[in-house]
């Protein structure tokens, strides 16, 4: 039987430092508690800026690192004790690796954040999409697999089959040519989860509607316009909650999973659940 354990969350990363990594470090190096603090928020900034793990074993060589340079002070520069702070922090971790995307200042034309699964947890990318005159040329860039390049072949034949509905130019896939791309090119990126960011990120391209910048999506969308559920809602919310984004559209037959999301972030979270695109743009356009 395979059991399958799901990664962290930021959470549980720091309930894992500051109850059993720190305390651990500080027997060993044989230190009290009043010579070595961390201030508030401080664990978090490494596990965000420093780390992108499933597990805690890279946050945990981060932390013996500053015990190991905290037992230098102490011993060789006589300190009483050394305070770790958001200010002094480079200082003995050197620059931050990652920097967390945040989510869009302003509703733009075109551009969507959708959510993403990686094998370090949650992510969000941002999908763009522009429209010009031309012949019907459909271009795809930012490295996309195959999956997702279907998923942006099944948008474009679904708003063709809706463009009247959306006060679209039913025309538009003879007259226009449509470029999709999603940033960060030096990523690979595949799955059918941009689905529906894919053809609302279309959608306001052709009809000129900007999207509201404060909701984050994710779902598989079919020829039809239906939704399809997708995997890891549990870390693509908590990606959307570092981002600052406040609402999540997933798909209906998600609903079930939204149990396994951490109570602190339900709590500050509104979940959208739709079964078709309609839905979804009555949520994302603004008019």
């Amino acid at each position: 039987e395979v059991i399958e354990l799901s990664g962290y969350t930021d959470v549980e990363k720091e309930h894992i430092a500051t109850g059993y990594i720190i305390p651990k470090h500080m027997q060993e190096y044989g230190l009290k508690k009043s010579m070595l603090k961390f201030a508030n928020g401080v664990i978090g900034e490494i596990i965000n800026g420093y780390t992108r793990e499933a597990g805690v074993r890279e946050l945990e060589r981060r932390i013996e690192k500053i015990f190991r340079k905290a037992s230098r002070a102490i011993a060789v520069d006589n300190k009483k004790s050394v305070s770790i702070t958001h200010k002094n922090l480079e200082k003995y971790l050197d620059k931050r690796i990652f920097t967390d995307s945040g989510a869009n200042k302003d509703s733009e034309v075109g551009v969507v954040t959708g959510l993403a699964w990686t094998q370090y947890g949650g992510d969000i990318l941002f999908v763009e999409a522009g429209v010009m005159e031309g012949s019907g040329n459909v271009e795809l860039t930012g490295q996309l697999g195959d999956v997702m390049k279907e998923s942006a072949k099944a948008a474009v034949s679904y708003i063709r089959s809706n463009a009247d509905r959306f006060g679209i130019d039913s025309e538009f896939y003879k007259n226009r040519d449509i470029h999709i791309h999603v940033p960060e090119g030096a990523v690979p990126k595949d799955g059918p989860s941009a689905g529906i960011t894919m053809t609302t990120a279309l959608v306001s391209a052709l009809s000129g509607k900007p999207v509201n910048n404060r909701i984050a999506m994710t779902g598989e969308i079919t020829l039809s316009g239906k939704i399809l559920p997708i995997g890891g809602l549990k870390e693509k919310s908590l990606a959307a909650y570092r981002a600052g984004i406040k609402k999540v559209l997933i798909p209906k037959d998600n609903q079930r999973d939204v149990s396994d999301v951490p109570d602190e972030i339900r709590k500050n979270m509104e979940f959208i659940v739709a079964d078709n695109m309609n839905t979804v743009l009555e949520h994302a356009l603004i008019d």
